[in-house]
C-alpha cells in the first residue's frame, strides 16, 4: 500500500503563488482586466507577519495575523503592498478579516513613521508631536486579494456593509457607515478574468472544469500536451485531491498528462453523477432511506457506511 503523502495544500499554493510572474498576471487579470498594470520584474517579497499591539490609552491588545502572500511593487521611489489570501472555503467574515490585515499593514507602517520620527525629534509643530506623524507622512496603499478554490459559488458577504444589521437603522445612517470591498477571485466565475500567462491560464481552465465534470474539454485542449509537474501539484492542492498530488509528486521535475491524471477523478465523478440519479429517483418516489441506502449498495458498490453518507447528504440537500 502506497504512504500517503505529507504535502500540505496550502504550502502548495502559497509557493505557486510567490512566483512574480503569476502573481502579477492574477492581479492583473482578477483587477485590471488585464492590463499590464503590475510588472513582474518590480515586485519583491514583503513580511506576511502582520502580528501587531492594538493600543487604545491603558488598554491593549495583540493581534496576529498572516497573509499567505505579500509582495511590494515599487513605482519609483514609492511601492504599493499586496497581499493575496488563498480561501478553501467560505469564509463569512471575510471582509472583516481583509480589512483587518491592511489594517494591520497600516498600523506597522504607522509605527515604523513613529519610530523614526521620534528618534529624528523632526517636528514642525505640537500636533505633529501628539500624533507621532508628520503633516506630509504618508502611508503606502495595501491592496488585498481573495482566491477561492471552492465547487460551489460563494455565498458569503462581499462587503463589511453585508455583515451589519442595517435593517432596522435610518435610511440616512446607511450613507455615511464606512465600507470595505472584498477583492476576491472564484474559480468557477475565473473565466471573466483575463489572464495572460499561460500557467495561470491553464490553471483555473482546468479547474473550472474539473469543477464542472467537463472532462472532454480537458481531454480536447490537453489531451495532446503535457503540463508541468508543479501545475499539476497546485491543481491537486486546489481541487483537494490526493490522487492528482500523488501523481505529480511521480513526475517531480517533469511533465504531466492531465487526461491521464484526472481519469481517476473522471470514473469517480461519474460515479457520483449515478449515486445522485438514484437518490433523486428514490426521492422522487418517497422510498425510505434505508431501501435508498440498500440500492446504492447493490448498484454502485458502495459499503453501508459510505451508502449511508450519500443518502443523508442528498436527502438533506436535494
Amino acid at each position: 500500500m502506497a504512504a500517503k503523502n505529507k504535502v500540505k495544500p496550502d504550502i502548495i499554493l502559497k509557493d505557486f503563488w510567490r512566483d512574480n510572474e503569476r502573481f502579477a498576471d492574477l492581479f492583473n487579470g482578477a483587477l485590471f482586466g488585464g492590463e499590464n498594470v503590475l510588472k513582474p520584474d518590480l515586485l519583491q517579497e514583503a513580511d506576511t507577519d502582520l502580528s501587531s499591539v492594538i493600543k487604545l490609552d491603558s488598554y491593549a491588545q495583540t493581534i496576529g495575523r498572516l497573509l499567505d502572500v505579500v509582495k511590494k511593487s515599487a513605482y519609483g521611489v514609492d511601492f504599493v503592498i499586496l497581499g493575496l489570501e488563498n480561501q478553501m472555503k467560505v469564509h463569512y467574515a471575510m471582509p472583516l478579516r481583509n480589512m483587518t490585515g491592511d489594517t494591520l499593514i497600516y498600523l506597522k507602517e504607522y509605527a515604523q513613521k513613529v519610530k523614526e520620527n521620534k528618534k529624528a525629534k523632526d517636528w514642525d509643530s505640537s500636533d505633529e508631536f501628539l500624533s507621532g506623524f508628520r503633516k506630509e507622512d504618508r502611508l503606502h496603499p495595501v491592496v488585498t486579494l481573495c482566491i477561492y478554490y471552492g465547487e460551489n459559488a460563494w455565498d458569503g458577504p462581499l462587503t463589511l456593509l453585508d455583515m451589519l444589521d442595517m435593517q432596522a437603522m435610518p435610511e440616512q445612517l446607511a450613507g455615511v457607515v464606512n465600507d470595505y470591498k472584498l477583492h476576491l477571485v472564484q474559480v468557477i466565475e475565473s473565466d471573466k478574468c483575463s489572464f495572460h500567462n499561460q500557467e495561470v491560464h491553464d490553471f483555473f481552465e482546468i479547474l473550472r472544469s474539473i469543477y464542472q465534470r467537463d472532462y472532454q474539454k480537458i481531454e480536447e485542449v490537453y489531451g495532446s500536451r503535457e503540463i508541468s509537474a508543479q501545475l499539476g501539484l497546485v491543481i491537486g492542492a486546489a481541487a483537494q485531491s490526493e490522487s492528482l498530488i500523488n501523481k505529480a509528486l511521480q513526475r517531480e521535475g517533469g511533465g504531466m498528462n492531465m487526461c491521464t491524471a484526472l481519469q481517476e477523478l473522471e470514473n469517480k465523478g461519474r460515479n457520483e453523477g449515478k449515486i445522485e440519479g438514484i437518490v433523486k429517483t428514490c426521492l422522487d418516489f418517497g422510498v425510505p432511506q434505508a431501501v435508498a441506502e440498500e440500492k446504492l449498495q447493490q448498484e454502485c458498490g458502495l459499503n453501508i457506511k459510505d451508502a449511508r453518507q450519500y443518502v443523508i447528504k442528498y436527502y438533506t440537500n436535494l
